[in-house]
């Protein structure tokens, strides 16, 4: 009987692995679903985006930067890159959806009720870091390989360099801005808390530096400073954002203990 009932409880968890990599694998094909969407509308309008979008700002700078072409099929590319990485930042609410909807099971039903808040606010926060990227560091990343070095030597940048420095700079932006939604869920379920947030604020004035200094691709200090100081701010709105995700959580076990 007791390994009949082993054999029942171990088939019971096989089940149960498997439904989740079936829920998994379902919504890995709804999240590529709907970059594929995505995509086909980025390409509707790809030459305007490559144009006026990711040529501007090295156009801008003084003097302007030479964006040149040294291989064969190098804006053949160009443009399916666009499309591919276009179709997966205009699909990132679907896909940060997705990801939370496969770990709903795991939360408890008191978080349940905010992923919906959180797929909106960490959309909003991860194209707000782009935004922030575009408009303010790789202006001044970009006047400052302008301008340095001698006027003798032209500047004439590669494209799929230049791309990979402007998607690797938005990319990390992104993802910076991440920081106060991660505490906010860190601090639902328990593992972070503001204590221990304003206890390693020194260590991590230190590592944000550090983190400036990798994340950004042009080596001046003004570069690195545009992106430090968001952190050090970010980090300052994680520990209010923690310390009221822990009230709301303390009232709410206290209410539902009554």
């Amino acid at each position: 009987m007791d390994s009949e009932n082993n054999s029942t409880q171990i088939q019971e968890k096989e089940m149960s692995f498997l439904d989740h990599l079936e829920e998994l694998r379902w919504r890995i094909i709804k999240a590529l679903i709907g970059v594929i969407l995505a995509a086909i509308v980025v390409s509707i309008f790809v030459n305007f985006i490559v144009e006026n979008i990711l040529l501007a700002p090295a156009t801008k700078t003084t003097p302007p930067l030479t964006i040149i072409n040294i291989q064969p099929f190098g804006q053949f590319t160009l443009y399916i890159e666009v499309i591919l990485i276009g179709g997966a930042l205009l699909s990132i609410p679907n896909i940060i959806y997705q990801f939370w909807k496969f770990i709903e099971p795991a939360l408890k039903p008191t978080e349940k009720k905010y992923i919906s808040s959180i797929v909106v606010f960490s959309s909003v926060c991860f194209i707000a870091g782009i935004v922030f990227a575009y408009f303010v560091i790789l202006p001044t990343s970009l006047e400052f390989l302008a301008k340095f070095g001698t006027s003798v030597i032209q500047n004439n940048i590669s494209i799929d360099y230049y791309m990979s420095f402007i998607i690797s700079l938005c990319l990390a932006a992104g993802v910076i801005f991440e920081l106060p939604m991660v505490s906010f869920f860190l601090s639902k379920i328990g593992i972070l808390t503001p204590e221990f947030m304003r206890k390693y604020r020194k260590h991590s004035v230190v590592i944000i530096l550090i983190l400036a200094a990798l994340l950004t691709p042009s080596p001046d200090i003004t570069s690195q400073l545009l992106l430090g100081i968001p952190l050090l701010i970010l980090y300052e709105i994680s520990i209010i954002i923690s310390k009221l995700s822990q009230k709301k959580k303390n009232s709410e076990t206290q209410f539902s203990t009554i």
